[in-house]
């Protein structure tokens, strides 16, 4: 049985590689919107109910959560519609980090996306990880299933495969070694302790790591401390975003800022329009650039790899 992939604290240690974006950005800010809706638990799928809608009281497990059920699906019918207006509106790229199912689910978002420039995410054929009761049974071979039929799901909607991954909440002891094994990923998601790329060895080959946030997010909607105004989601981001601008222009380097996003939440009207207050200041900064994670995953690999 694998131990898993081993601690590291030190990283760059505060000196993190001079990496110069596209087009001259100082700052990348990748917005990765996730979409889970109808992959997530539900009792007609699975027989126990997802526990993360808009409130946080669970029901008994033999009964339908019907409340949570919806939260989700406005997220696919209303939620994720008025996202992908405002990208359009501003003319910015984002990430899809999508779940296979969920895909599957919602054919006219699955054409709207061939009709743009996103770039997807895989994030599973359901939204299962090992934070939760069916992902905490899954054996390395379950997960190695798992991650295959995603990638036939997304190959039938989507014609093309992902090139990254990310799962639920936080990985299994298995996970980067499965991506390696079965090849054609070139970055995971699966980390979120650095702001930088950085290269892991795993089964003897350096992997790549883009790492996530679960700062820059939206879930903080429903977890505590929560944000009590959609006004105070918009101060964490344009505070971060200031904060990392400056370090970059001081440094003359590169910097990256992950923003976590999901339909149920920020595709409700009033948290659209932090997103949307967002996006606008961030295109008023000189050297601030939106941008996919595919691109960040790419331009690093082509700066670094080999030297």
């Amino acid at each position: 049985m694998s131990s898993g992939p081993r601690r590291e604290f030190v990283g760059y240690a505060g000196n993190p590689p001079s990496i110069q974006w596209k087009d001259g950005a100082l700052l990348a800010v990748n917005l990765v919107i996730n979409y889970e809706e109808g992959a997530e638990y539900n009792i007609p799928d699975d027989g126990v109910n997802d526990s993360w809608g808009e409130y946080t009281f669970q029901y008994g497990p033999e009964t339908r959560d019907l409340g949570t059920e919806m939260h989700y699906e406005f997220g696919s019918r209303v939620g994720i519609w008025r996202l992908a207006r405002l990208f359009d509106e501003h003319n910015i790229d984002v990430t899809f980090n999508a779940c296979a199912l969920a895909l599957e689910r919602n054919p006219p978002l699955c054409e709207w996306l061939k009709s743009r420039n996103h770039d997807i995410l895989g994030h599973g054929y359901r939204w299962y990880g090992p934070d939760n009761e069916i992902g905490a049974k899954m054996t390395r071979e379950d997960e190695r299933a798992e991650i295959q039929r995603a990638l036939q799901s997304f190959q039938k909607t989507m014609g093309h495969r992902p090139k990254g991954w990310m799962v639920r909440s936080f990985p299994t002891l298995h996970t980067r070694e499965l991506l390696v094994e079965e090849g054609g990923f070139i970055y995971d998601s699966d980390s979120t302790n650095d702001e930088l790329p950085y290269f892991v060895k795993t089964l003897n080959k350096p992997f790549l790591v883009v790492p996530y946030t679960k700062v820059y997010n939206d879930t903080r909607y429903l977890i505590n401390p929560t944000y009590s105004t959609p006004r105070f989601f918009f101060e964490t981001l344009k505070m971060g975003l200031d904060y990392m601008l400056g370090e970059a222009r001081q440094a003359r380097a590169g910097r990256m800022m992950s923003v976590g996003i999901h339909p149920r939440w920020s595709g409700q009207a009033t948290r659209t329009a932090a997103i949307r207050d967002f996006i606008e200041y961030a295109l008023s900064q000189e050297g601030v650039q939106f941008v996919r994670r595919i691109d960040i995953a790419e331009q690093w690999i082509a700066a670094f790899v080999g030297r």
